[in-house]
């Protein structure tokens, strides 16, 4: 895919995303009666802004970002009694988690789509091995995978994502064999060296199971908290292990290029791009960091806790110390970005 074509992709993608987020946002605020002083998409100068009723909404020239203005969002008094800092603690919270929540539900839809639109599901019940599969000393046709290392599996998926994080290719498993649980201490699994690396790989093939109505929906949610489950893995390892390097983030730069490869590959590859950098941005949203939601929504749950508001002078200095920080941030992952592409 060009250049041209992957960033206009990219910037629809990143807009579609950021208006469901914002969306969350002004219809939670709207619900709960706040005034909405301004509903924006994207950063930077104003391309185009529109007046309806109490809410100006505008269009900014670049989408990497935007935001709900509510009236007394900032302070800690206010004489209009729809101001954002008059709501009660629990409608403030709401507020501030209906961004991420929205992009959570639409990671969830797009999975959902996709299985819906596909020939099966995987279930993690082994149905056959291949011709030098390592596994099978200890496994069993007909066995399924219960949990892996203490991690249940409710997914292929989950399998997938758990052998990624092995090094040596060797767990402790329980699965359900005969209607009986049956522990596997020091399950081996095949080890293959590519490019110099040792990884570890599936040598077995899992049962597919025919769509119902009844199973479509529940699988697309198992797989989409499987999906959540490997982002606080990642984000964890990055930040408490050595596992990666703050240098393997990917900022709007990566992230479009990978957007643009899987349009490459089809829609299905697309469709599962999109649902999970909908994921990301709703996880992501929700860490406890200040400038995030996640921020705003602990310093409301320490206000529930102490009865009393933090000082909005103190709250708004953390908030931009951390606004500061994710820039940095995101310039440093940015130059990175551009770095790899020469």
């Amino acid at each position: 895919m060009s250049t041209v074509l992957t960033a206009i992709l990219a910037i629809l993608v990143f807009g579609a995303l950021i208006l469901i987020h914002e969306f969350g946002h002004f219809v939670a605020a709207k619900k709960f009666g706040v005034r909405v002083n301004e509903f924006a998409i994207g950063m930077g100068p104003t391309v185009w802004s529109a007046q309806r009723g109490e809410t100006l909404y505008a269009l900014h020239l670049f989408p990497v970002g935007g935001f709900v203005s509510m009236e007394g969002e900032e302070d800690q008094e206010s004489p209009d009694g729809r101001a954002f800092c008059n709501k009660k603690p629990w409608q403030r919270l709401l507020i501030m988690a209906a961004g991420p929540a929205m992009n959570l539900l639409l990671g969830y839809l797009l999975i959902l789509g996709l299985t819906a639109a596909g020939n099966g599901i995987a279930t993690p019940v082994i149905h056959s091995f291949d011709e030098d599969a390592v596994t099978s000393q200890y496994l069993e046709s007909g066995d399924r995978i219960l949990s892996m290392d203490g991690h249940r599996i409710h997914t292929a998926n989950d399998i997938s994502f758990y052998l990624s994080r092995e090094a040596d290719g060797v767990m402790d498993l329980v699965v359900l064999r005969d209607g009986e649980q049956v522990e596997l201490p020091d399950v081996h699994f095949k080890m293959e060296n590519v490019q110099g690396v040792d990884i570890v790989t599936i040598d077995f093939i899992v049962v597919g199971e025919p769509k119902t109505l009844l199973n479509v929906p529940v699988y697309a949610l198992d797989w989409t908290v499987s999906l959540t489950k490997q982002l606080w893995f990642s984000i964890w390892d990055l930040v408490f292990s050595d596992r990666y390097g703050i240098e393997q983030m990917s900022g709007p730069v990566g992230v479009a290029g990978a957007i643009g490869e899987s349009a490459a590959m089809g829609l299905d590859q697309f469709t599962i791009m999109v649902a999970v950098i909908s994921l990301n941005l709703g996880v992501f949203n929700l860490l406890p960091l200040p400038a995030l939601d996640g921020g705003r929504i602990f310093f409301v749950l320490l206000e529930m806790i102490r009865r009393k508001r933090l000082d909005p002078n103190i709250e708004g200095y953390i908030n931009m110390a951390g606004l500061l920080a994710l820039m940095a941030l995101m310039v440093f992952v940015t130059f990175h970005d551009i770095v790899k592409l020469f």
